[in-house]
């Protein structure tokens, strides 16, 4: 290497090295893997190549899902509401975890859009650092606490059922933080096929697990708590063994010379405290809408909502492997500044996940009995099969519309705009929702059914207005761009 290429070299990567062998190493470690070539490509074929691995992952995991809810609900409707009410405690937890893998892998992504390596790796350090502090944190709070949250939710004489399986869950967050975390490392830096192995991982253990600890121990519901911990265990040692033992990602991870740097931790919490606050938001429509069904139903009635909810869940897995992909496009994107390559991105995600919604709707619509069947197989189960059936055919409706708003979502993340991603959220899970909810339910009086068709209508409003939005602060990225001007 010249000396004229090596001062151009230090030059463009902002780093400050005194040697010609040291830029030499430093330019070593940080050649782009086969995942950034992706990220920093063709956006139509990064959506796809990234999307794929987490979609078949997501579908694994939505294996996992059905099993669990199976293994559960033959314990009874008690023990599917007691899962149900600690459903909203579970949520939290992971939205504090997956909003801190959000912030720290859109900020990773905006800086592999750079070129800037020595920042990919700083903000990966910062990102665990920040998850070890909030999972002590979390931890304690949420053992000292759990008896208190479900007496508090209206869980009545599903509370002891609940509390046991939450204090396994709650004991267990290190491995949903840390597994969270890592796994966004790998997605943020486009290797979603060693994040998808991750995910399969555990979710296949978990599989396994869940009757073993269930029935064959006796466990009940704390068994298939302790199966999800001890599956996303096993699936963190593989992650970490990745990334500090094999230690061939793209990003390099160092803890002897850290140190804060408050730029780092704000660009970070920039969009990782907004991702968890939305998720926390859509953890206390259900706590909400639990309180709502309560008192215009009974338990019954949240034992249906959760597994209605759940089957949802599953059903827009595909749109939740295409939007987590999509952070780490739009990430990269505006790390390159190229906001057009941004919307294309979009454009081509929404119209892939719009025609896989729209055929899963129509595929749950027609089976909605048999779905419904399988959940409720347990004799006490059973008298909540018709209404089960109901919700089950309803919910199919907003399917294709959450393209719209979860997309637009991952985009505002991307691009460090976590704060817009969170307005929609807040305007669609805790205004609209249970707003068309509490409307249908006691004015036009159809009770039970009226809460179901204001979950359809505040899902389908709010992700079309989020759509809008993103659309409209491209074109004005676009159009400020071209000018050499601010938004």
């Amino acid at each position: 290497m010249s000396r004229k290429d090596a001062e151009l070299n230090r030059e463009v990567a902002g780093y400050n090295v005194d040697s010609e062998a040291e830029n030499t190493e430093f330019l070593a470690s940080r050649k782009a893997t086969k995942g950034v070539d992706i990220l920093l490509g063709d956006p139509k074929k990064a959506v796809v190549k990234l999307s794929i691995p987490l979609i078949v992952a997501m579908s694994m995991q939505t294996i996992y899902s059905l099993t669990d809810t199976f293994w559960v609900a033959g314990l009874g409707a008690d023990a599917l509401a007691a899962v149900g009410f600690a459903f909203p405690f579970f949520l939290i937890q992971m939205a504090l975890t997956s909003g801190l893998g959000v912030g720290g892998g859109a900020a990773i992504s905006r800086r592999i859009g750079a070129r800037d390596k020595a920042g990919v790796d700083n903000v990966a350090v910062h990102t665990l650092v920040i998850m070890l502090i909030l999972t002590v944190a979390l931890t304690v709070l949420g053992l000292v606490f759990v008896r208190d949250l479900f007496m508090y939710s209206g869980a009545g004489n599903t509370t002891e059922l609940g509390v046991s399986y939450a204090r396994v869950i709650f004991a267990g967050s290190f491995v949903f933080f840390f597994g969270n975390v890592a796994n966004s490392i790998l997605r943020s830096e486009g290797d979603s096929k060693r994040a998808m192995q991750s995910m399969i991982l555990g979710s296949g253990l978990n599989v396994v697990l869940d009757p073993i600890l269930i029935y064959a121990l006796g466990l009940g519901v704390a068994g298939a708590a302790l199966a999800t911990v001890i599956s996303f265990a096993i699936s963190g040692l593989l992650m970490f063994y990745w990334l500090f033992i094999k230690k061939d990602t793209y990003v390099s991870i160092r803890f002897r010379s850290f140190k804060f740097d408050k730029a780092i931790v704000s660009d970070i919490f920039r969009v990782g405290i907004p991702s968890s606050i939305e998720q926390i938001a859509l953890a206390m429509t259900a706590l909400l809408m639990n309180l709502i069904i309560v008192d215009v139903s009974n338990t019954d009635g949240v034992a249906i909502y959760a597994t209605g909810w759940r089957v949802a869940s599953i059903a827009v897995t595909p749109l939740i492997g295409i939007s987590i992909s999509l952070v780490s496009i739009s990430g990269a994107a505006f790390g390159e500044r190229n906001f057009k390559k941004a919307q294309n991105a979009l454009i081509y995600a929404t119209e892939i996940g719009f025609l896989v919604e729209a055929f899963i709707g129509i595929a749950v619509y027609l089976f909605a009995p048999e779905i419904a069947a399988v959940f409720t197989q347990a004799e006490t189960a059973a008298r909540i099969a018709p209404e089960l059936t109901r919700l089950l055919k309803i919910m199919t409706v907003f399917y294709p519309a959450v393209a719209f708003g979860m997309l637009s979502a991952s985009l505002f993340q991307g691009a460090g705009k976590g704060t817009s991603a969170l307005i929609a959220t807040f305007l669609r899970s805790l205004v609209m929702t249970p707003l068309f909810a509490v409307l249908f339910a006691y004015e036009f009086g159809w009770g039970l059914l009226g809460v179901w068709w204001g979950l359809v209508a505040g899902t389908v409003i709010g992700s079309i207005i989020t759509f809008v939005w993103a659309q409209m602060y491209l074109r004005c990225m676009i159009k400020a761009g071209e000018k050499g001007e601010k938004c």
